[in-house]
């Protein structure tokens, strides 16, 4: 019997000796996990987000407008991308994720980035997957750096560059930084009422599209709007920027996931085949409509199938990307066309016409697609049908429109009495280049 006793304390201490260990393997199975290959993609995505931006969307605008403001064009994207990444920085981050409960904003509480050292992380679509809060922070910062770059494809070849940069600086601090926030983060008041939108349909080319239309008819047309010849200086250029946003919008989607997985295969490969489908639609509907299908139709196609598929990339199947592609070239092709030459606004570089009606058509097919029967991922809404996804889709869009198109008009009033908006006449007809920066982007 005592010896019973005695192995029975012995199995006792020993159990007990353990616990320590036990729960430490259990703390560390519990603890958060940094893949190598999810941080390597993440920072691949950032820069391939970058590259849409300088040299991509630069070229492509710059290939749009007339030799005379070439330069002005690359000038304004690459500065109003440095100036808002310094932004993103000392505040930027903070309102969009600074962890707030508010659904408009995340508050103050990283300022300056405060806290974020090399150790915090970001979690992922995975329980327990996490990155390094740094890379998070840079991945989200080019998405705020090249959307106000986007809206001045509405008004190019005839604003001043400090009235740009104003601008932007205020539409980024309240109106980008509350949408992304709101869509994007777990207490914004979008991403509370089920809607999709897998990698900024609504964030960018909703809001851009929409501050773009608002800019254009605020500022007048350009001089000679009509009248003078202002086709593109270089469909070379367009093509070549174009060629190189298509490129980087694989960071700008796959990277999206935040995960290198089966999730973001699924939208690189959307990717491909819904851009691929818009392409092919638009110099279809052209060729029908004016006899040929022309360069700067397979362009302007090739941006509105990857801006469509961005917000359904990660929920959609591969038929469902390529029919949004193709349904979303249609509708853009008319408001390119049709819609502003009949209301007479100057969209110089068609921002809304793409960006914004491409972002809206897309943002809807999402709540259509998603559905299991048609190959997608499945509904979000806690409803879980398509009625109810697209209602929450449609919501997530009349937000957008509401806050970007009513803040974009105070902040427009406000530039104008800061530093004024237009050129004069005269620095119009010279051109941006050499009034605004002293330099020609060509010489004889």
């Amino acid at each position: 019997m005592n010896k019973l006793l005695k192995s029975a304390a012995l199995a006792s201490a020993f159990a007990l000796s353990a616990l320590p260990a036990l729960a430490q393997d259990a703390t560390e199975a519990a603890a958060p996990v940094i893949d190598k290959g999810d941080v390597a993609w993440m920072m691949t995505a950032s820069l391939l987000v970058l590259f849409m931006l300088v040299p991509g969307l630069a070229l492509f605008y710059g290939g749009l407008v007339r030799t005379k403001n070439m330069l002005s064009i690359l000038m304004q994207c690459t500065v109003v991308g440095a100036m808002v990444m310094v932004i993103w920085v000392v505040y930027g981050y903070s309102m969009a994720f600074g962890g707030g409960t508010s659904p408009f904003w995340g508050g103050f509480g990283k300022l300056f980035l405060a806290g974020v050292t090399p150790d915090t992380t970001a979690a992922t679509f995975t329980d327990g997957v996490v990155l390094p809060e740094y890379v998070f922070i840079a991945f989200q910062m080019t998405f705020a750096a090249i959307t106000p770059a986007l809206f001045i494809g509405g008004f190019a070849e005839r604003v001043k560059f400090s009235g740009v940069l104003v601008f932007s600086a205020l539409w980024v601090t309240f109106v980008y930084f509350p949408i992304a926030h709101m869509v994007w983060d777990g207490a914004g008041l979008i991403f509370n009422m089920g809607a999709i939108d897998f990698a900024g349909g609504t964030v960018v080319h909703i809001n851009a599209g929409v501050a773009a239309l608002v800019a254009a008819i605020f500022i007048g047309p350009r001089i000679g709007l009509g009248r003078d010849m202002m086709a593109p200086h270089s469909m070379t250029l367009t093509l070549v920027g174009a060629a190189m946003l298509w490129v980087g919008w694989f960071g700008f989607n796959a990277g999206s996931n935040l995960e290198a997985n089966g999730g973001a295969t699924l939208a690189l490969f959307n990717t491909f085949v819904a851009t691929a489908g818009a392409i092919l639609a638009w110099c279809l509907i052209e060729s029908m409509a004016r006899g040929k299908a022309s360069m700067l139709g397979a362009a302007s196609g090739m941006v509105a199938g990857l801006v469509a598929i961005t917000p359904a990339c990660g929920t959609t199947g591969p038929v469902g990307a390529i029919v949004l592609g193709a349904v979303a070239s249609g509708f853009c092709y008319f408001f390119v066309t049709t819609v502003k030459n009949k209301f007479g606004y100057d969209d110089s570089l068609d921002v809304f016409g793409i960006h914004g009606v491409g972002g809206i058509v897309g943002a809807i097919g999402t709540g259509i697609l998603c559905a299991p029967s048609l190959g997608g991922t499945g509904y979000v809404v806690e409803a879980g049908t398509m009625a109810a996804q697209v209602m929450a889709q449609i919501k997530a869009i009349g937000v957008t429109i509401l806050w970007t198109g009513i803040g974009s008009i105070i902040l427009l009033y406000i530039t104008k009495a800061l530093v004024g908006f237009r050129v004069s006449q005269d620095e119009e007809r010279q051109g941006l280049d050499q009034t605004s920066h002293g330099e020609s982007a060509y010489h004889p």
